[in-house]
Parts: C-alpha cells; structure tokens; sequence
C-alpha cells in the first residue's frame, strides 16, 4: 500500500501508541477520541490509493472502499465500530473504559493489516483482492455504482465457467442430486434407528416391572401361609404367663367409703368411692388398713368394707 513516505506510517504507529498510552492512563475518553483519529488517517491514505477523492464523510469514504473491495467486510465493520465509538466520546463525552479497550484492540488487529500490504507496496506487489483504478478524472472522482456492480458482475461470470470448465453443468446436477439421495437415506436410517430405540425402551421397562411383581408375590404368598415364629410363640407364651401371675382377686366397696391419705380416721379425706366400686388393690396395711391406688397415688381405706371376688 503506497504512502506519502515513511512518515505516514510513523504516524500511524504513532497514534496507535498513543491510543494504548490513554487507556493505561485511565483517559478513556481521550483514547477513543485518538483511536478516531488514526483510523481516518489510515482511511484518507487507503482513500488516495484507491484513487477516491477525499471527501468530508468518514463513513462515506469507508462504504466506498468495501464497495470496491479496497477493504474486506470485517474490515469495513471494524473501522465503522471505531468511528461510532470515537464519534460517542467527542461529541457525548462517553469514558467507558470497555468502548475504549474495544476500540484499541480493532485498531490494533486493522493496523497490522494495513502494515502487510504497505510492505507489499514497498515491494513492489500489488494487493490481489484489491482492484487497481485506472484512468479518467471521472474514476478518481469516486468510483460509482455501476463500476462496482461490473466488478461484481464480471466475479460471478468467471466463477462460473470455471464451474462450467472444471464439471459441466450434467455432471454437476448428477453429483448434487448424488449427494442429496445420500444425505435423505443416511437421514432416513437413523431416523428409523431413533424411532426403534424409543418403542423399545417403554416395552423393557414394563417387562422389568412384570418380572418385579411376579418375584415379589410368592414371598407374601409365603409370609402369609407361615405359622407364627418359634420367637413370637416365646414372647405370647411368657405374655400369657405375666397376665396368669398378675392376676389376683378383684375387690369392690361394700358401702361409701373414704378414701385417706394416712392409714387414721383423723387425717383429712381426699376422695369418696360408692359401694360396688372396684378398687385398685395394692396390699394390705395392717388388718384395719388395705392400701389402693387413687388417681395415680397410693392411698387407705379401712379394709373391713372391701370384699374380694
């Protein structure tokens, strides 16, 4: 890429530096603002190789160069990042430090781009994906829609004879049906595959469940028509045993009767029982006192009206 002298790129490299140097010192706002710069610079210098008169507009001058495909689709994204975000910061005052990271490293990354093919022009190449303008006032004017359109026109028509020249037109619907045939069978037999794996996976779980309740129902079968254990005919027995021994005479009031605290006719009286009431026996106390249970504490009552049955 030719430029007025080493000193365009220095100044390149220049801004570039200068652009890291504002972000490390936090001036985010200044740093787009220089990031901005540089990319015009760069714009203007690819604007005058490629013959297009320098106009006013940045944005312009960058959709003219994609059009001629003086630069590539990221590229042309890229620069219209940085010029939205450097546009951001000097008109609306914006210092994100993101926006000003951002806009360096796409600088950065079209730099390097920008330095490959000015080695190329020193060298004396030529960019190939680049057109080179010729001739009349009218083309370094700015190059028009209907020389782009021609370009465009004349890539499509080479591209295809060479698609003609390399398979000709039978031979390339033969192998696209080909392929097509092949992809809708390979499609078809694992869609058949997927379609077998999902019938068969509910049928092996109910098998699975068949074959769980028919291993689970002879053992109740069983558990059902065993006879008590030798160790719960041992515990009903000794239960019989406990209920034989605990068992005493029963004994009823045979008239009202106090019920005392203390085995004496003068300490206080705390309940009353009918007769026919059936007492909770505990022992004898002396042959005038019997000791019960009343409401949950042990108490007297004169021995002479109970009876036992």
């Amino acid at each position: 890429m030719a430029m007025n002298g080493n000193s365009s790129w220095d100044k390149i490299q220049q801004g570039v530096k200068d652009t890291e140097r504002l972000i490390v010192q936090r001036e985010y706002n200044a740093s787009m603002v220089k990031a901005r710069q540089t990319l015009e610079f760069m714009v203007k210098n690819l604007a005058d190789q490629a013959g297009i008169m320098d106009e006013s507009d940045l944005k312009g001058m960058i959709d003219v160069l994609y059009e001629n495909r003086w630069i590539s689709k990221t590229t042309c994204e890229h620069y219209h990042k940085i010029r939205m975000i450097g546009n951001k910061a000097a008109h609306e005052g914006d210092s994100n430090a993101y926006s000003a990271n951002q806009a360096y490293h796409m600088l950065s990354q079209e730099v390097y781009t920008f330095a490959d093919d000015y080695r190329n022009a020193k060298k004396g190449r030529k960019p190939l994906t680049r057109p080179a303008v010729q001739g009349s006032s009218q083309n370094r004017t700015g190059v028009g829609r209907g020389s782009s359109e021609a370009i465009r026109t004349n890539r499509v028509d080479s591209s295809t004879k060479r698609a003609g020249k390399s398979y000709g037109p039978g031979r390339a619907g033969s192998s696209q049906a080909a392929r097509s045939r092949k992809r809708s069978g390979s499609q078809s037999s694992s869609f058949s595959l997927y379609t077998l794996l999902k019938l068969l996976v509910p049928v092996l779980c109910i098998v699975l469940l068949l074959l769980v309740v028919k291993l689970a129902k002879p053992e109740s079968r069983t558990k059902e028509t065993e006879g008590p254990t030798a160790v719960e005919t041992m515990e009903a027995t000794e239960a019989s045993q406990e209920e034989t021994e605990s068992s005493g005479p029963v004994y009823r009031t045979t008239d009202v009767l106090n019920v005392r605290p203390e085995p004496s006719t003068s300490s206080e009286r705390i309940g009353q029982l009918n007769a026919g009431v059936t007492v909770e026996y505990v022992r004898a106390y002396d042959s005038d006192w019997a000791v019960i249970l009343y409401n949950g504490q042990e108490a007297y009552v004169a021995s002479q009206y109970l009876t036992a049955e």
